[in-house]
């Protein structure tokens, strides 16, 4: 049985190609990492993975079933994502951004929470702590009451990993996690990815453009050109592959 796999997968948009005949699986318990310069299908599989965009060929299993339905389906599933531009909502607090991530675990009912039976108080809690220990994980204590309007982006950053961590995921999907980092943050992010695997035992998917945080973290790197695959393998396999290293010093799209 395969944890996560595509098989096959592709979309076009009008009469381009994006994603062509791509394939791979990614073992449980590791950081699977896509590579490849601008316009080589990365996030487009990401949102083809997330139900965003139906699929022209192809199809997507996780634990052996086939993902399909709706966005929120996934998430439904134990797969959480992040997003190149964040998607947070700015005039709530950190608090309340990562609550929102518990929203599939929710076990009471509108009736229930309106006359706010016992129940409802044991759900409130467990919901609460639950959010505790990702910001305990994500040192965000400092930032718990603060809006998000007014934080450093860095700080959304984490804010935001935090709310995909905040539903329990089996799988989270990490699109460019350090995109707009400093070194320092960048460096913070590695941590939180290696806790991420081995400390919560998180199945880690994730596309990303700094080449030392892949080698870092990854377990396995695909390289993707112009919507196919052209390598996989370790990171330094993949990183010293000459079809990589065209993509690369050839500038891609």
């Amino acid at each position: 049985m395969s944890f996560f796999a595509v098989e096959n997968l592709g979309v076009r948009f009008g009469g381009v190609v994006a994603v062509d005949g791509v394939s791979f699986s990614v073992k449980q318990g590791e950081v699977y990492t896509i590579i490849g310069p601008n316009g080589a299908g990365k996030t487009t599989i990401f949102n083809l993975i997330g139900l965003i965009y139906p699929p022209t060929s192809g199809r997507i299993l996780f634990e052996d079933r086939e993902v399909s339905g709706a966005p929120h389906h996934v998430a439904q599933r134990g797969i959480a994502r992040t997003f190149q531009n964040i998607e947070l909502f700015e005039h709530a607090t950190v608090l309340q951004n990562l609550l929102i991530g518990r929203h599939r675990h929710r076990t009471t009912n509108l009736l229930e929470e309106l006359l706010f039976l016992p129940k409802v108080r044991r759900a409130e809690i467990a919901q609460r702590e639950a959010v505790e220990r990702v910001i305990d994980l994500l040192d965000l204590a400092h930032y718990r009451d603060s809006l998000v309007a007014g934080l450093p982006y860095g700080i959304r950053k984490v804010i935001e990993l935090g709310r995909a961590l905040a539903t329990e995921p089996k799988l989270v999907l990490l699109d460019e996690p350090s995109s707009g980092l400093n070194p320092d943050e960048t460096d913070d992010m590695a941590f939180w990815i290696e806790d991420i695997q081995k400390e919560l035992g998180i199945t880690v998917l994730m596309v990303e453009h700094d080449m030392n945080l892949v080698s870092r973290v990854s377990d396995r790197v695909l390289a993707l050109n112009e919507g196919r695959v052209i390598a996989e393998g370790t990171p330094g396999e993949v990183q010293s592959h000459p079809a990589v290293i065209e993509a690369y010093l050839g500038g891609g799209e």
